[in-house]
């Protein structure tokens, strides 16, 4: 199956991103209250950042992710880090393809809007404590802290964009050997 994605630029895509991600709020697994949930998935469009919508060949939305430029930690000044807010993929479509086209997407992203905000150094996200997930993002990006809630764990990953770069690249070669 093809995938492409969209850049939430526009009230109509802006407003299919919110419904999506209310639409799956269930399947987020996000350990925080709805009205935190709700402020970390809806900050890429209010703060300085990107919401981006996944469609598949049939223009169903199959995932949507949003970040953010910098980190609450460092007051939001730290502008050359970008943090995931967001990252969800419908079940159906879960798998690597979708997986490495969303980060090359992000990457191209990233270099596309260079010119816009100070250059991205470094990517940041947050994922629950699940074996897969950490087998899957530990391949390109490293563990760096971890908190826990009432309602679960969530682990702090970061990757450096020219790691990033470079674990894409990988893919390339493989598609062309």
């Amino acid at each position: 199956m093809k995938y492409y994605f969209s850049d939430c630029i526009t009230f109509m895509y802006q407003h299919r991103y919110m419904d999506f991600l209310l639409a799956h709020y269930s399947e987020l697994n996000i350990p925080y209250s709805f009205s935190t949930t709700l402020s970390y998935i809806s900050s890429p469009l209010f703060m300085n950042g990107s919401a981006i919508l996944c469609f598949d060949e049939e223009d169903e939305t199959a995932g949507a992710f949003g970040f953010i430029h910098g980190t609450g930690e460092q007051n939001y000044e730290d502008q050359h880090v970008v943090q995931l807010q967001v990252a969800f993929i419908v079940n159906k479509h879960r798998g690597s393809r979708i997986f490495i086209e969303g980060l090359r997407f992000l990457v191209q992203h990233l270099d596309d809007h260079v010119h816009e905000v100070v250059p991205v150094q470094e990517i940041r996200f947050w994922a629950p404590h699940e074996g897969s997930m950490h087998r899957l993002f530990s391949k390109f990006a490293e563990q760096v802290s971890s908190k826990t809630f009432g309602a679960g764990t969530l682990h702090a990953y970061a990757v450096k964009l020219a790691e990033l770069r470079a674990y894409l690249a990988s893919f390339e070669r493989e598609v062309c050997v």
